[in-house]
């Protein structure tokens, strides 16, 4: 049996997020000394904190493209695996230092709403659009391959979360320029906080789920039993298990209740079909060992 159709390439889409990747951190690590720079000048607190911001933020980066980077690197005898897992740490990681910086964000703008200091309004605009520009183009990058990947989806939201940061600091300053209600800005990075919370704590989920050998979230255990039982000599599955290897690849391990009269060909062919229908359900790596009805299975899942 053959088919003309092909599966997902990975090769091409590690291609163009490694690219992402490199541009993202290069062109964020100049906007961060841009903005230490700026904020030094005019003592804006604001903008240095958002500087500490985005510096975690080149960093998680830099562990993305780590990670993607092990993708690549060949099993041996201790990883069987290879290090494909590690893609599924720094994404659970990257979660968790968004958490931690949406902290930062609303504690030091509960800070200044109380405090209140005397900013200069256009300045902090400006730098702050620079951002958005920056943050912006960077995110687009991801924006094709976010559903594919969590770290790529972790990119993402960084970038984006990094954007309307600077778009609520930027409104922030044009506000302050006109009014001098200098809480405006607090209250501006307090709602970014909120925006930025509920998109991590998707995020958050998906990578502990994952990270826990849990059935990732775009495979559904009751179509996996349904294709089984459906197949021509199949009378039962049990003994499923799935979990994913990395970010972008998962695996599954089942026993198949064959029909008596099954033959060796018929087996064959059965597992071949069925992996290969698997394969299009986003399962890219399955063992299926095989057991005749009339085989006494002692466990609860028989």
């Amino acid at each position: 049996m053959s088919h003309d159709h092909a599966h997902h390439d990975h090769s091409a889409t590690l291609t163009n997020v490694n690219t992402a990747f490199i541009v993202g951190i290069s062109l964020n690590f100049i906007f961060v000394m841009v903005e230490v720079s700026a904020g030094l000048f005019t003592h804006s607190l604001s903008l240095l904190s958002d500087a500490g911001h985005n510096l975690a933020d080149v960093g998680s980066l830099a562990l993305s493209l780590l990670a993607f980077r092990l993708l690549k690197v060949k099993s041996n005898k201790k990883y069987t695996y290879g290090y494909r897992k590690t893609s599924i740490l720094v994404a659970l990681f990257n979660a968790m230092v968004l958490l931690v910086s949406v902290g930062a964000i609303i504690y030091e703008a509960a800070h200044r709403f109380f405090n209140p200091e005397p900013i200069p309004g256009v300045m902090i605009a400006i730098v702050a659009g620079i951002g958005i520009m920056i943050n912006g183009v960077t995110a687009i990058l991801f924006m094709r391959n976010k559903e594919k990947d969590l770290n790529i989806k972790s990119a993402y939201l960084h970038l984006m979360s990094d954007a309307f940061i600077s778009l609520g600091i930027v409104i922030g300053g044009i506000i302050i320029f006109y009014t001098d209600w200098f809480w405006m800005d607090s209250a501006i990075s307090i709602l970014v906080a909120i925006f930025i919370l509920i998109s991590t704590w998707h995020l958050l989920k998906g990578s502990l789920r994952l990270s826990l050998d849990g059935v990732p979230a775009d495979i559904n255990l009751d179509d996996i039993i349904s294709i089984a039982k459906k197949t021509e000599g199949v009378k039962e599955i049990h003994h499923i298990h799935i979990w994913a290897i990395s970010t972008t690849e998962n695996a599954l391990t089942a026993h198949l209740v064959l029909e008596q009269n099954i033959s060796s060909d018929d087996e064959q062919k059965i597992k071949y079909d069925l992996k290969h229908s698997f394969l299009h359900m986003n399962i890219h790596h399955a063992t299926l060992e095989t057991e005749k009805a009339n085989v006494i299975c002692d466990t609860e899942e028989c």
